[in-house]
C-alpha cells in the first residue's frame, strides 16, 4: 500500500516511489535525502537524490561545459547531486513530452533521459516545463536496498509529483515525510522490534 514502510519479503519493484531516508541514517550522501527510484529489479536499483544541491554549479555550467548555448535564465537552474555514484554523469528527471534519445520512462509522468538532444532544449529553454538536472546518481546492488530497508534506513512512498518538482529543495524531506502522515519530528533512529 503506497506510503506505507515495506518489508523485504513482500517488497515489489521500487521503481517510481521515493525513497525517504529516516534519521538514524547518517552516511553524509543520503542523511535527510529523499530519492527517487528509477529503477529496481533483482539485480538493483538506481535512483535520484532531490534535495542536495551543488553551491558551485548551474545549469549554465553544465550547457558551457556541453558546447551549448545557454539562454536567459541558466545560471539559474540549479543542478542536483544525483547521488555518489557516476559523479561525472548528466541526468535528468523529467516530465512531457517524452520523445528524447535516451528516454526510460519511469511512469505515466515522468522519465529520465541523459542524452544531447534533451541538454540542448534545455539550454534553450525548449525542454520539459517540469525537469530536474543531477550529477551523479545513487546505486543499490542485488538485495542491498531491501536490506537497508530491513534496516529501518527508509521509508517508501509512492511518487509524489510535486516534492521532485515543485516544493523546494530544502522543504522536500520533511514535506515527503509529511505527506505520508508522519510527523518528521517522532521518527526513531531505531528499527522496531516485535
Amino acid at each position: 500500500m503506497p506510503g506505507q514502510h515495506n518489508t523485504p519479503q513482500l517488497m515489489g519493484s521500487l521503481k517510481g516511489h521515493l525513497l525517504i531516508a529516516m534519521p538514524g541514517l547518517t552516511d553524509p550522501n543520503f542523511h535527510q535525502t529523499v530519492t527517487f527510484i528509477c529503477e529496481h529489479t533483482k539485480e538493483g536499483a538506481i535512483g535520484i537524490v532531490l534535495n542536495r544541491i551543488h553551491s558551485l554549479l548551474s545549469g549554465k555550467d553544465i550547457f558551457e561545459e556541453l558546447k551549448l548555448e545557454a539562454g536567459p535564465g541558466a545560471e539559474s537552474i540549479p543542478v542536483h547531486i544525483g547521488g555518489p555514484v557516476s559523479i561525472n554523469e548528466i541526468f535528468v528527471l523529467h516530465g512531457p513530452p517524452f520523445e528524447w534519445e535516451g528516454c526510460f520512462q519511469v511512469g505515466p509522468s515522468i522519465a529520465m533521459s541523459n542524452t544531447i538532444d534533451i541538454l540542448s532544449a534545455l539550454s534553450s529553454g525548449s525542454g520539459p516545463k517540469s525537469f530536474l538536472i543531477s550529477l551523479g546518481c545513487a546505486g543499490w546492488g542485488p538485495g542491498q536496498l531491501e536490506d537497508e530497508i530491513k534496516q529501518n534506513a527508509w521509508l517508501t512512498s509512492a511518487l509524489l509529483k510535486e516534492i521532485v518538482f515543485d516544493i523546494p529543495v530544502e522543504m522536500r524531506w520533511q514535506t515527503a515525510v509529511k505527506k505520508m502522515g508522519i510527523d518528521p519530528t517522532l521518527l526513531s533512529n531505531t528499527a522496531g522490534h516485535a
